[in-house]
Parts: structure tokens; C-alpha cells; sequence
């Protein structure tokens, strides 16, 4: 088995600590949890925990508005509470490997849901200063579609290494902590259009 369980908290407040001691590779938790939320105790970690863990949070309704705001402190996808065990396994799986965890109608209602109609003007000047290419624009449409990195080679018919640069010059680019961060500000940023 490549998934070990390591480790359980009570509440948000014991996520830290522990994460600092048993050092997982991703931590799944609730976005709602007693004394701290998923929203805070993403934030705590990524804040203060040296090479922090993947975060994958999990939630009862995808169009949550606490999913949003944890996708924006960095979390890297979310998972909803009524996912079967081989969908769990799948998800802690993308999310280790580095890839993110979106469905993209739900991202896409969230973004027009919770996000600045529009764009906001902070996300809109992150975009246009990346001055991406014509190629890392399609990729960055594509993430933001829910694509992981092999679906969006084969959609344009290169290599997933290839696929691999594009992402990283994005991310780059847009100053971005991982791929959710990018296809967030994609979605404020009006760069991706929800719908």
C-alpha cells in the first residue's frame, strides 16, 4: 500500500502541531472544523510549517463558500464528503503527485459565485504583467477545465514533460503556489470566463 493513514485531529487547532511532528505528504480535513477552520489551519500551514504538505479539503456541498476561500489560502483541491474510498485513494493520489484536485463546474460556480464579477483588479494585473505565451495561455485554460497534466498532452498533442515546462512557466509567471492558485486567479481574473 502506498497511503499510509498517520495521523487523526480533533479539531483545526491540532493540525499544525501535528503535521510539524508525523510530517505527511498530504493532509485531508474538514473545511469546517471546531476552534480553527480548514481556511485557518491551510493558512497556519502553509504560514508556518517548513516544505508543508499537499491540503486537500473536504467539504459536504461543492459549491461551499468556505471551499473557495480554502482554494485561495492554498489549499490544492477539494473532495466531498460523499466520495466513495476508491475516489479518496484517487484524490490523495493526484495531490501528492503534485497535480490538483478540481472539478471544474464547481470552480467555475464558486469563482462566478464568490469572485469579483468581472475579475478582480489585483488578479487582472497578475495576468496581464505574466504576459504568458499563446501555448501557456491554452494550458492555463485547460488546468482550469480540471485537465491533469496526461489529458492535457494528449489534447495538444505533445509530450506530458512538455505539458510539465508549460505548467511551470505559468506558475512562474502568475507568482502562483501551485496549479489551484494559477486556475483561481485565472477565474478572478476573468482570464477564464465561468460557465
Amino acid at each position: 500500500p502506498d497511503i499510509e493513514v498517520v495521523g487523526e485531529a480533533a479539531d483545526g487547532a491540532a493540525v499544525v502541531p501535528m503535521v510539524r511532528t508525523l510530517r505527511p505528504d498530504v493532509v485531508a480535513m474538514d473545511v469546517r472544523m471546531p476552534l480553527l477552520d480548514g481556511i485557518e489551519a491551510t493558512r497556519a500551514l502553509l504560514r508556518t510549517v517548513a516544505d508543508p504538505p499537499k491540503i486537500l479539503v473536504v467539504t459536504t456541498f461543492e459549491n461551499d463558500e468556505y471551499v473557495y476561500e480554502a482554494l485561495r489560502a492554498g489549499a490544492d483541491g477539494f473532495l466531498l464528503k460523499r466520495a466513495r474510498p476508491a475516489e479518496i485513494v484517487h484524490a490523495v493520489r493526484l495531490i501528492a503527485e503534485g497535480d490538483s484536485l478540481l472539478f471544474p463546474a464547481s470552480v467555475r460556480q464558486l469563482a462566478a459565485e464568490y469572485g469579483d464579477d468581472g475579475g478582480n483588479r489585483a488578479a487582472r494585473a497578475t495576468v496581464e504583467r505574466a504576459r504568458l505565451t499563446e501555448r501557456e495561455g491554452e494550458v492555463l485554460r485547460l488546468m482550469s477545465r480540471g485537465l491533469s497534466n496526461a489529458e492535457i498532452a494528449a489534447r495538444l498533442v505533445v509530450g506530458t514533460e512538455t505539458v510539465k515546462s508549460h505548467v511551470s512557466a505559468v506558475l512562474a509567471k502568475l507568482g502562483a503556489r501551485d496549479r489551484t492558485q494559477a486556475v483561481i486567479t485565472a477565474y478572478e481574473s476573468g482570464f477564464v470566463a465561468p460557465g
